[in-house]
């Protein structure tokens, strides 16, 4: 399956690209951090408002920021894929790196979770709270888990450099 998947990702344009310029991983890296910002600023806002931080604010106002936070997200995406395409190893070692791995499944558990959020119809009722208003408890738990799975997609991105493929074997010799 990783192999399909490293087929269908590859493209040699990028990967020549990215080592042939010495500035394209920086440039991305930085890109990539700014879309993080982005994104857990928006995310990390609202959940800890429904979490009961900052009660003063209404949901409906911070949810005006949701389109900053998709922004960061698409950000992440491209500099993503630049990164898995134009990797030393090219698709195939980012693909099997487990960290990465971990990194993708919590990215979907986030997905889902937000979701959930929407079609169960929690989202219409955590609009609602005006100031001073405490979330339902529904709201609690999918804000709680928001901010554990995006802390874990942050914490196995950083742990890539560290974990099993191309990256250890030739920075560390290992």
């Amino acid at each position: 399956m990783i192999q399909s998947l490293a087929a269908l990702l590859q493209n040699e344009a990028v990967h020549e690209f990215v080592a042939t310029q010495a500035w394209a991983w920086p440039i991305c890296e930085m890109i990539h951090f700014f879309g993080m910002a982005l994104l857990m600023g928006t995310v990390g806002l609202l959940d800890l408002r429904m979490l009961g931080v900052a009660k003063a604010l209404p949901v409906a106002a911070l949810e005006r920021l949701t389109p900053w936070g998709i922004a960061g997200f698409v950000l992440n995406l491209i500099t993503g894929y630049v990164f898995i395409v134009g990797s030393p190893g090219g698709p195939k070692d980012s693909l099997a790196n487990t960290a990465f791995q971990l990194k993708m499944a919590f990215i979907l558990l986030a997905g889902l979770n937000v979701a959930a959020f929407h079609f169960t119809g929690v989202s219409r009722r955590a609009s609602a709270l005006g100031q001073g208003g405490d979330a339902p408890f529904a709201a609690k738990i999918v804000a709680a888990s928001s901010l554990f799975l995006w802390l874990g997609v942050i914490y196995f991105g950083r742990m890539i450099m560290y974990s099993d493929s191309f990256y250890v074997r030739e920075y560390y010799g290992f």
